[in-house]
């Protein structure tokens, strides 16, 4: 009769369970780089420095890039109608929320705005919401959303993502870049 109670019960030894756990992290941590690295591949090719924009909020006072120099800037294009950019609110509202530091901006792309103030409050936005007008999503390459964009302090492009960004990435490239 076995000795050793692990042995008995069928449940793996200590050493069975490190390499377990091992390669479950292991693949997580892959998953994330491929995850992340997909985003960065799609995502469009942009000048070093941020194009400038002056657009309105949805009470249609004007907001520019050059107002917000100095401090970094995420800048999310999204639209109405697109399941990944409504998955991504809560984590962007909740990063607004917890690092007024950093000037979370999204851009809705819809073509037809009329729908954006009720998606805004429906989704729950914390930050500040503005209409991208076609020259903007131009000059940001801006063919798939949700994109996107972290203008450092200096006005230069940071980073880009093109797809779904996780709340944990969206924190870790404004650690990284801010």
């Amino acid at each position: 009769m076995p000795d050793d109670l692990d042995t008995l019960l069928g449940e793996p030894k200590s050493g069975e369970r490190w390499r377990t756990l091992r390669s479950v992290l292991l693949s997580l941590f892959l998953a994330l780089v491929i995850f992340t690295g997909l985003g960065t591949l799609r995502a469009p090719s942009l000048p070093e420095q941020a194009p400038a924009f002056a657009l309105p909020d949805l009470a249609g006072a004007a907001v520019s890039l050059e107002q917000h120099r100095g401090s970094l800037v995420v800048l999310n294009f999204w639209a109405t109608w697109c399941g990944p950019c409504r998955m991504e609110v809560p984590a962007f509202s909740a990063f607004a929320d917890d690092h007024p530091e950093v000037v979370v901006l999204g851009l809705a792309t819809d073509d037809r705005p009329e729908g954006v103030p009720a998606a805004v409050e429906q989704l729950g936005f914390t930050y500040p919401v503005l209409y991208a007008d076609r020259a903007t999503r131009s000059a940001y390459g801006v063919d798939i959303v949700p994109t996107t964009v972290l203008v450092d302090p200096e006005g230069r492009v940071a980073y880009a993502h093109a797809g779904l960004l996780m709340g944990w990435q969206l924190r870790l490239l404004a650690w990284w870049f801010g």
